[in-house]
């Protein structure tokens, strides 16, 4: 088919159709962009497989079987989507419970905020991430010993600001990084 035959045979096949998907997609959905979303995915499939499309009445019930499997994977998709913040939201809640009784929290996060966004990145690389010297270097960009001297100042500026906040690191036992890795 020429594409000219193409174009052509899709617009018979749009117009004919489209309010029926659009009605069929509308009470399937919950929002008006849900529909619209599925109507567009719908019509992207029978643009892309046209010369599948059966010839007269029946193209208007392949329009309904893709648009049912377009509904069906978006409905997966947003199952997924659910879990997905379901489980994070339980990672994350027992990520900021303390480990350690007795860490002022309020005092760390102050001072890991008042930090520079390249302290607070290379501290987050190295203590939230894990990451070590070379891997650290690799995606800042730099050398490793430049990534060392990087991470040794931010460490010294979170101590500093550490004290400045009311927080004795030296009394609790830990380093400046764990401190801030624990319990921001």
């Amino acid at each position: 088919m020429t594409p000219p035959d193409r174009k052509r045979r899709f617009e018979v096949i749009y117009v004919a159709n489209y309010a029926d998907i659009l009605a069929y997609v509308r009470r399937r959905t919950d929002s008006s962009d849900d529909a619209a979303d599925a109507l567009a995915e719908t019509f992207t499939t029978a643009w892309r497989r046209l010369d599948d499309i059966p010839e007269g009445r029946d193209a208007r019930l392949w329009l309904f079987g893709v648009a049912r499997r377009v509904l069906a994977n978006g409905r997966r998709a947003e199952s997924r989507r659910g879990e997905l913040v379901e489980r994070l939201g339980r990672e994350l809640a027992a990520w900021a419970e303390p480990d350690r009784p007795g860490v002022v929290l309020p005092g760390v996060r102050e001072a890991f905020a008042r930090l520079s966004p390249d302290d607070r990145e290379i501290l987050a690389l190295v203590g939230w991430e894990g990451l070590g010297s070379d891997e650290v270097a690799t995606v800042l960009g730099c050398s490793r010993g430049a990534a060392r001297l990087r991470l040794h100042r931010a460490r010294k500026r979170l101590a500093r600001e550490l004290r400045a906040a009311g927080v004795d690191v030296a009394a609790i036992g830990l380093r400046a990084m764990e401190l801030a890795k624990g319990a921001i």
